[in-house]
């Protein structure tokens, strides 16, 4: 405020003055005259609502604020943005750190009176329930208190701003949804001549134009990892009494999305890594929305007059709508679309108590995930091994398994040429039984004989034999074809099923971890009943479980709210929520 600078020159000129006594005669006058003017300050702006006491609640407590909220599982939105009454001192007017303070020890005050009572025959949970949103308050007005005082102290800030050319001051109330609820508070805003200006205290505080705290950002896209984006709503506006909207919750994944591939790429390499890498690669197919789906949700919203009921709403959509057109055999409604995931760690050398040579594992197990190509995924995972000491020269081991999937192969020899490729052994036991049900009955003991004879062979490094006995199956001449298309593709494979040798050296003969993981990371949150994604979409939340999953979570916030905060405000709002998600991402690496 001008009056404090005013007062900051003076006693900046009083000290300058040489004779000892004069100096501090002036000084003491000076400080007995700001002090004066802050009084009259305070008595001039003071606002001290009324706060009366709260309401009965049906056992006698506070009233919940989440009143609204009668079930989490099937919660679809709705009021969920709180109460801030003890605010509405200053909701018309700004009003000084001293008089919010005064309300402050009034609360406090109020809330020890809810504790303190004379013969007081209250339950615990009656009082725990009746303290919650007091408390909740409370930190609402703590943060007011902040704000207030850092705007009495934000000369500095204001005058930087205008030396750039930014004029035009003006008082403005605002309002920061934060983890206690929403906070009204006043500021200086600045603007040129022409277009958008800045608070000039809002940038020094890393607030953004979203009207959210970066808490609250980051609180709804780590939950949205979990649960979908109603559900999100649900608990939070349970446990905080408030909470985003649905939107806003997709808007903060969006947003935070598109800072993942960049936080992927700077990210560093783990520590205490072993002396051989394993990678598994699979692929995951998740429920994504037609074209005629997404004409459905694009399009204009019906504004005729509404239905009596829930019931007849239904039955007016329909109608709507029209019937749907009926599948044929061997269409789909999922309209899958994969989604490749990478699982990496490594391995340790070590020795038993035996002396036998082990690995110990796995170590600094990462997972990374996207809608992009099978291409992209090997050059993330070509750039993540060379991270970690695994370079496309290296001498160590990079062990590689995958299913077997043609596109798979040919990136791995392109991005892996050195590495060890195995054949999932579960993927090829599944070829054998398929085999086998041409030439034994379902279920019978002498198919398991058969497979289980196999399996031996290929243990014990005999997998050229085992596929030599698949000509020796008398199966139907219609099932001959089939036979041969298998006993093709694994006699291609062979050198990638040398099992025995693998088993030997302690490596994995299978790719279960990355089954598990696709079923964890991709399938769980991603392919549940009625869920229709958009890739791009789509793409930014499994990032962002990626990310969860690997636990990195604080890491990332860190990088993303830095790289937001970087931003000229002259430039456009900073703000880290986004309505439209980024692109797939193509990595191009050379291979």
């Amino acid at each position: 405020m001008r009056r404090e600078h005013a007062f900051t020159a003076r006693r900046r000129a009083v000290e300058r003055i040489g004779l000892l006594a004069v100096r501090d005669h002036r000084l003491t006058q000076l400080a007995a005259e700001e002090r004066s003017w802050r009084e009259a300050l305070d008595r001039k702006a003071e606002t001290r609502p009324e706060l009366a006491p709260p309401a009965s609640g049906p056992r006698g407590g506070a009233p919940r604020i989440d009143a609204n909220l009668t079930t989490i599982a099937g919660h679809t939105g709705g009021p969920c943005k709180g109460e801030s009454d003890e605010q509405r001192g200053w909701h018309d007017k700004p009003a000084s750190s001293g008089s919010i303070r005064k309300v402050v020890d009034d609360h406090v005050t109020r809330i020890f009176g809810l504790l303190d009572r004379q013969g007081d025959e209250r339950q615990f949970d009656e009082v725990e329930r009746s303290l919650r949103d007091l408390v909740f308050a409370l930190g609402r007005l703590l943060l007011a208190f902040y704000l207030a005082r850092r705007h009495e102290t934000s000369d500095q800030y204001v005058a930087r701003w205008a030396r750039r050319g930014l004029r035009r001051p003006a008082l403005r109330r605002k309002h920061l949804h934060t983890f206690f609820g929403r906070v009204t508070y006043w500021r200086t805003h600045l603007r040129p001549t022409d277009g958008k200006g800045v608070h000039p205290l809002d940038v020094a505080l890393g607030l953004t134009a979203d009207a959210f705290s970066f808490l609250v950002v980051e609180t709804s896209a780590r939950l949205s990892t979990l649960l979908s984006y109603e559900q999100v709503t649900a608990v939070l506006l349970y446990f905080l009494s408030w909470s985003p909207s649905k939107t806003s919750v997709e808007r903060s994944v969006l947003g935070l999305g598109r800072q993942t591939s960049d936080w992927f790429a700077s990210a560093p390499a783990p520590e205490g890594d072993g002396e051989v890498l394993v990678i598994q690669i699979d692929s995951k197919a998740t429920p994504t929305a037609t074209d005629e789906e997404l004409e459905k949700r694009r399009g204009k919203r019906n504004r005729g007059k509404k239905a009596p009921s829930p019931r007849h709403r239904g039955k007016q959509n329909r109608q709507r709508r029209g019937s749907k057109k009926r599948r044929k055999k061997g269409d789909k409604s999922k309209n899958g679309r994969a989604a490749t995931l990478v699982l990496m760690y490594s391995l340790r050398k070590a020795v038993d108590e035996n002396g036998k040579s082990i690995l110990l594992g796995p170590l600094n197990k990462r997972v990374y995930a996207s809608y992009a190509s099978k291409r992209h995924a090997f050059a993330v995972a070509r750039r993540e091994a060379t991270k970690r000491g695994f370079g496309p020269k290296t001498r160590k081991l990079v062990h590689l398994i995958t299913d077997g999937d043609e596109d798979l192969e040919r990136n791995a020899k392109k991005f892996f040429p050195n590495a060890r490729h195995t054949l999932d052994i579960v993927h090829v036991l599944e070829y054998f039984w398929e085999a086998g049900r041409f030439a034994y009955p379902e279920g019978s003991p002498e198919l398991a004989a058969w497979v289980k004879a196999r399996t031996r062979q290929l243990y014990a490094g005999q997998s050229a034999l085992a596929v030599l006995a698949l000509n020796e199956l008398d199966v139907a001449p219609g099932q001959r074809k089939r036979l041969a298309e298998i006993l093709s593709y694994l006699q291609k494979r062979l050198k990638m099923m040398k099992y025995d040798e693998l088993r030997a050296q302690d490596l994995d003969v299978s790719s279960g971890a990355v089954e598990g993981g696709v079923r964890h990371v991709i399938a769980k949150r991603f392919d549940c009943g009625g869920m229709r994604w958009i890739r791009e979409r789509a793409e930014a939340l499994l990032a962002l479980r990626c990310i969860e999953i690997n636990g990195d979570w604080d890491e990332f916030v860190r990088f993303a709210r830095g790289r937001a905060l970087a931003a000229d405000p002259l430039q456009g709002e900073i703000r880290v929520l986004s309505k439209a998600p980024a692109s797939l991402p193509t990595l191009e690496v050379a291979a």
